[in-house]
Parts: C-alpha cells; structure tokens; sequence
C-alpha cells in the first residue's frame, strides 16, 4: 500500500551527520571554516566562476547583489513576476522601484523582449530568473545589457547542475545566487552562495559578507587590523552548514542522476495525456541543460488545477501550485509595477501542478502518481 507521497523530501545521502561531528569536534562552527573553504573550493572550480561566497540563504546572497549593483532609491530593476519573494525583496529594501515584466509561456522564464521595452534612463540592473533549474535566453539578456550598461543578477536558486549552452546557471551574468535550502536538490537546511563574475567586485564582496569590515583580509593576514569599510550585514553560513552541504556537493553526480531518472519516469509516464492535450510537460530548450529540479504538469484552467489537486490528495499524492504573481500582491503593488501586457505570468501560473520529486523517490511512488493524473483524465 503506498502510504502519503509528500512534494518534498530533504535530501540526506547518509554522511552529512559525521561531517557535523567532524565540525564540533573543530571547535570552529562560525563561517568560513574549513567545511566552508572545501564547499567554495567545489563551486568555484565546478561551477567556473570568478569567485563564490557561502551565504545564509539564497535571500541574503540577492541582498548582497542589490548592495554590490549600488543600486538606490530613484534605480530600476528589471524581473519576472513570476518568482520568489527574495528576488523582489533584495532590491525594495534598497529603495529601487521594480518593473515586474511578463514571461514566456513555454519555460516560465523572463521573456526578453518584454525586458527590451521595460527598459528607462533610469533601469540599473536585470534580474534574471531559471525557473525549475531551466536557463533564460542569456544570450539575448547578455546583449541587452551590454547595450543599455546594465547589470545582469541571475537568481539560480534552482539551478545547480544546469547549464546554457555548457555554462553553469549563475555564472553568466555579474553575479548569480544559489540556494541550499532544504526543498533545493542540494541542501543544508537554511543555505545559499553568491558567485561573483566580476573580478572588480569580489574585494567588495567579501567586505559585504562581513558585515562591512576587511575582517576576511585581516584573517588572511593582509592587513593588521580589519575596520569599517562599507555598508554590509551578517552573510556567512555557518561552519555546522557548510559541513552538510560539502557531503551533498561531495554526492552532487549521484543526486543528479537519481533525479533525472525520476523526473525522465514521470515524462515518459505522461505523455500520452499531452498527445492527447488533456496536459502540457515541460519544455527544454536545445541549448539548456537542466537538472530536474522541479517535474510540473499544466492544465486547462485554475479550476481543473485545484480539481486535479483534491484528487490527488485523496489518494495520498502532494501536488502543489507554485508562485502568486509578485505584481498582484499587496507588496508588489507597493513598491513594483507590471509593465506591458500579463499574456503569460497569471494565466500560466494558474495553471501549473508541482508533482512530487525528490532524492530516493521510488519508481513505484512516481507511477502512483501517473496512474492517479491518468485516471483523474479517465473519469
């Protein structure tokens, strides 16, 4: 009997509580210890990028972006609707009026030519978004900001392990930002890292990070006494986390693969309902490698979705919508506005269905799952 399937599970490969051990034992639990060197080290040579920075979520690394961007009151950014809180949140903390642009249906990405005409005198930065682990048209963005000198920020909160055309997601643009929270397919808990493109702003970075002062140069015996520098707050991860997620990172191939084969059940499972246009699987574009971060489904309507999702959870299935379109919050109302047409981002996003994926999911759970959306289709 299949018991109740959950959306999620955290990831645990079976070692991550000796590297904790291992970390008290250290006697160095705060940042920056020697879990956090061999985690940075592992991103900074996987992912290529010019530096990277663990930080306490994904959300602390966008508000280090907002700082490093200097962006301010009078400033606009650039983003989807269709996102998290966070990537909002980093830059209406600092005073920046968002433009909440529309996306493409096909990925849920920003649609780059609604960026193009979003664009004012007053635009200082993009903020890009790969939805489910899938990359945006970097190419098109990339250009896009060069012609307007605009920062790109990439919030790959999803996107470990996937690339655009053999580049990992977040080291594209200026700076990008992952996370490690524990719904991520590589996870501590509460975790994240900013990778930084820009050789000029890694000095400053670190300055961030450490709540404004050269604490990190002092550390590294470069300077006598750290003091002052800038702006910044508290944005370490602490040695405790950073010994997990080295184990998840150590097991990052292995975790991949398992969720491929997954995410690959569940497309084979339901196609022939696509053939049949009852749903819509998702696409991946040829230049784009992904990393099965999310399997979603798209149905007719909102009202067919929240049928869909009684159903399933009668038979002990959790299938779950995802993001209420920043632009119609209370918040986004406040400090954003949506310029152009909404073709895509609320009609779209009533439509989509999160099945359940997961680290260890059986092949058993996964067709559970088929057979009930094949059934619900049946009736």
């Amino acid at each position: 009997m299949i018991l109740l399937i959950p959306f999620n599970k955290p990831c645990v490969t079976g070692k991550e509580s000796v590297a904790v051990q291992q970390a008290i034992t250290s006697g160095k639990l705060s940042g920056n210890g020697a879990f956090g060197k061999k985690s940075v080290h592992w991103l900074e040579e996987r992912l290529d990028c010019e530096k990277a920075l663990l930080t306490p979520s994904c959300t602390a690394a966008l508000e280090m972006t907002a700082i490093l961007t200097n962006v301010g009151p009078g400033d606009e950014v650039i983003m989807p609707s269709y996102t998290f809180v966070s990537t909002a949140n980093a830059f209406a903390l600092r005073g920046a009026s968002i433009r909440f642009v529309d996306v493409l249906s096909g990925t849920m990405n920003i649609d780059p030519e609604a960026i193009k005409k979003a664009i004012t005198t007053r635009t200082k930065a993009i903020v890009v978004v790969h939805y489910a682990g899938v990359s945006c048209e970097m190419d098109s963005i990339m250009s896009l900001a060069q012609d307007y000198n605009l920062f790109v920020v990439e919030d790959a909160a999803q996107g470990l392990m996937s690339t655009y055309n053999g580049r990992a997601l977040g080291t594209i643009g200026h700076f990008g930002t992952i996370s490690f929270h524990e719904t991520k397919n590589y996870q501590c808990g509460e975790g994240g890292a900013l990778l930084i493109n820009d050789k000029d702003a890694c000095e400053r970075a670190e300055i961030i990070q450490e709540k404004g002062t050269n604490r990190s140069q002092f550390i590294r015996g470069e300077v006598d006494k750290y003091t002052w520098r800038d702006v910044g707050s508290s944005y370490l991860l602490s040695e405790m986390n950073a010994a997990f997620l080295s184990v998840q990172l150590d097991n990052a191939e292995g975790i991949y693969e398992e969720r491929m084969k997954a995410w690959t059940w569940y497309k084979t499972g339901l196609q022939q309902l696509e053939t049949q246009q009852f749903i819509t699987l998702p696409k991946i574009p040829e230049d784009c490698k992904h990393n099965a971060h999310i399997f979603y489904i798209k149905v007719q309507n909102l009202e067919e979705r929240s049928k869909l999702v009684e159903y399933l959870k009668e038979n002990n299935i959790m299938a779950v919508s995802h993001y209420v379109p920043l632009h119609t919050s209370q918040a986004g109302l406040k400090y954003g506005v949506f310029i152009g047409e909404d073709l895509y981002t609320t009609p779209e996003s009533e439509k989509l269905i999160r099945l359940p994926l997961y680290y260890g999911i059986e092949k058993e759970e996964v067709n559970h799952v088929v057979n009930h959306i094949q059934k619900f289709y049946q009736q």
